[in-house]
């Protein structure tokens, strides 16, 4: 299972990322062969990117911590079917 997820995220990390020769024309100096399509038109665009990057992470940590530590102390809670590792 570990080698499948391992090659999962290898190869979706391998394939995001790079931009074909002709979206990176398009791009900004900043997102130059990194992003595909045609690039931000205003600087209201980075900022909903940006914001949207920031609530992700702050979901994504917030999930994990929860899931690890969940803060119920009942032995048959829902979130510790996902906490046993066997």
């Amino acid at each position: 299972m570990k080698k499948i997820i391992l090659f999962i995220v290898i190869f979706l990390v391998s394939h995001i990322g790079f931009a074909c020769p002709a979206c990176e024309k398009q791009q900004p100096k900043i997102l130059r062969g990194i992003a595909h399509g045609a690039g931000p038109e205003g600087n209201m665009d980075y900022v909903i990117v940006w914001a949207t990057v920031i609530i992700t992470v702050l979901t994504l940590i917030f999930a994990v911590k929860w899931l690890i530590k969940p803060g119920e102390t009942e032995e048959n809670h829902i979130k510790r079917t996902f906490l046993t590792f066997e």
